[in-house]
């Protein structure tokens, strides 16, 4: 019986360079000779048999064996298996010593953990309504565009706790979920990894079934409702991807057929000692071959908008969490993974090549230059990289008390000086408010009202400074407690005025984010961006200019980072006229203290700070302001 997938397809898997693997491996229903069913195909080169067992033979490891291929591809076509239907491969190793049951690589479906199971789903039934978002999705995801992202676990982010605490389903969560981000003013939602996975203390960063939305929210054409739904209601949907490590789960990709067919069979290479976990064998055609068809595999068929990949770093150097004699040089005697980078920029080039209107973002933490550079400039292909850097001083400089923030003036400062050497995203994500880390505004120094004057604070100079935007769910209201991926969010926190006002705080800089082209245009060009005083670390002040391609498209902020209200305050400005007051943070309806500048200054014709123009204002405590020239116009 012919299979459906052809020498050619063979030869692709093979060569590394099969980027829609998903097409023909793994399970796929279709009538073949008149005859309705599934064909199952899985590559087990090392395998001395392979059967495929399930709910349609009782399990039977003998009943259905698949036949072999020189390309070490085994498949069989089953009759009368219809959607749903839970199946494992069962194989046995070349030398007979070692007998498994796998669940399907390539599956399209799972089980609910504990159970390890893939089922057979047809992904081409559902009717996408999504047809506007998607024509115009490129100039929605253009690095010219105001990105700010809304990063969501599903599983936490609202619960049910009338019927046991249960989690929200894909089709529950549409509706609430795209009303709330919304209404919030956020451009885009970013899942947590939403592969299967077994364990729901990894979050999903352990991943089992690459090709299966996990079943603990429903099926994947619930998912797929989901990502509709958000696009209909205009908001791009971008993904958490793993690449880097896979768990050891029996029924998992490790030891697949008696060998290491994913990973590396040495330890120093093939596994990850910070995490217990497998590394994927990036030197192997056919892993190359099958992590390239997945990333593809989510934009074509779930409309995904983007992939957030997760651990670069972890990626890009042989020593990574390892210590001396841990790890193995690359050829040339370094510590860089060759194999990893080619990859790396291998999947950036077909991604972009069949979704130029998608993007792809890396989470790299070291220096590691030209990550969200083109690769035919030597760079790794990115769009877009996250900046841990501008994370780790600007949190680490709003955790001292004030009465010090005179003596780490530079936390704030230095990300200025690398600001444009990447395509940056300025993140604070999940990973700032777990393991004792507490929540943004526990990390926040002083009394009550002052925690909440700080979190303002950092939440607006995140929307200043150049690079697209990122904020983890809770953090948008003040949340005090660390997030917990067991619970939902603590909703009624938002009955309290002060985190309402946390909350009124962030919608309100998503609006004026999202219509003011000084704070999007040039987020990656010097042009944009320029200090006005950057040096007044005694009075922990800073100022500077925003702007966009428009000589009208400017605006002045000015950021005081101490619980004193400063009177007679000068700040430069580069024209003359009426400069227009159009944030505060210390707003009242905010919850701040309602210092300001009655609506707006008169620039005064002394020269400052290298401009020729002065505002003479009142600085609010721990607060943020914001000046438009009246020129220019507000929205």
């Amino acid at each position: 019986m012919t299979s459906l997938l052809t020498e050619y397809d063979r030869y692709l898997l093979a060569e590394g360079t099969y980027a829609r693997a998903y097409d023909k491996l793994g399970a796929h229903l279709l009538c073949r000779e008149g005859r309705s069913g599934v064909e199952f195909s899985v590559w087990a080169p090392h395998a001395r048999s392979v059967s495929v067992i399930g709910d349609f033979n009782g399990w039977n490891r003998r009943a259905h064996p698949l036949e072999p291929s020189s390309t070490g591809v085994w498949d069989t076509f089953v009759g009368d298996v219809g959607e749903g239907t839970r199946y494992k491969y069962h194989i046995e190793s070349n030398d007979g010593g070692y007998q498994v049951d796998k669940a399907d690589p390539y599956g399209f479906a799972s089980e609910l953990r504990p159970e390890t199971a893939s089922r057979v789903w047809n992904l081409d039934d559902y009717r996408w309504q999504d047809a506007e978002w998607m024509a115009t999705r490129a100039r929605v995801n253009s690095l010219q565009a105001p990105l700010s992202i809304y990063e969501v676990h599903l599983g936490s982010w609202r619960r049910v706790p009338e019927e046991g605490n249960r989690w929200l389903s894909y089709r529950e969560l549409a509706p609430l979920l795209a009303d709330y981000v919304q209404d919030a003013g956020f451009t885009h939602v970013e899942f947590l990894p939403i592969m299967e996975h077994p364990f729901d203390g990894s979050w999903g960063y352990e991943t089992t079934g690459y090709f299966a939305p996990t079943s603990r929210f429903g099926t994947p054409t619930d998912f797929m409702y989901l990502v509709d739904y958000l696009h209909q209601r205009g908001i791009g949907v971008i993904l958490d991807w793993v690449a880097a490590h896979f768990p050891k789960d029996e029924a998992g990709l490790g030891y697949f057929d008696g060998s290491h067919l994913y990973e590396h069979a040495d330890p120093r290479q093939g596994e990850h000692p910070d995490w217990n976990t497998f590394v994927f064998n990036f030197g192997r055609n056919e892993v190359r071959s099958f992590l390239l068809s997945n990333a593809l595999f989510w934009l074509d068929k779930y409309h995904i908008d983007g992939l957030r990949v997760d651990a670069v770093a972890s990626m890009l150097y042989l020593d990574y969490g390892r210590r001396e004699g841990q790890w193995i040089p690359n050829r040339f005697g370094g510590r860089e993974n060759l194999e990893a980078i080619e990859f790396l920029r291998t999947l950036n080039e077909h991604v972009y090549q069949a979704f130029p209107d998608a993007m792809t973002i890396a989470e790299e933490s070291t220096a590691w230059p030209q990550v969200s550079r083109p690769t035919y400039l030597g760079g790794l292909g990115f769009g877009l990289k996250w900046n841990m850097g501008w994370m780790h001083d600007t949190l680490g400089y709003l955790s001292e008390d004030p009465v010090f923030r005179s003596y780490h003036h530079h936390q704030i400062t230095f990300s200025l000086l690398y600001a444009f050497s990447e395509n940056f995203v300025l993140p604070l994500s999940h990973d700032e408010v777990v393991y004792g880390k507490g929540s943004l505004i526990g990390k926040m120094p002083g009394d009550d009202w002052q925690k909440f004057a700080n979190l303002r604070l950092l939440v607006g100079f995140m929307f200043g400074h150049p690079g697209k935007k990122l904020l983890f769910m809770g953090g948008e209201f003040g949340q005090w407690s660390e997030w917990n991926h067991d619970t939902s969010l603590d909703w009624h926190l938002l009955a309290n005025p002060a985190h309402a006002g946390v909350k009124r705080w962030v919608r309100d800089l998503n609006t004026f984010y999202r219509g003011h082209p000084a704070l999007y245009e040039l987020d990656f060009d010097p042009g944009g961006f320029s200090w006005v005083d950057c040096k007044d670390y005694e009075r922990s002040v800073a100022s500077f200019l925003r702007r966009g391609r428009r000589q009208q498209d400017e605006l002045l902020f000015v950021l005081n980072f101490t619980p004193v209200v400063r009177r007679n305050y000068r700040v430069g400005v580069p024209r003359p006229g009426f400069w227009k007051e159009v944030l505060n943070s210390d707003a009242l309806l905010y919850g701040g203290s309602g210092q300001g500048n009655f609506g707006g200054l008169a620039a005064i014709p002394l020269p400052i700070h290298g401009q020729p123009y002065t505002l003479n204002m009142t600085l609010p405590p721990l607060g943020m302001l914001v000046f438009c020239h009246e020129s220019a116009g507000t929205t």
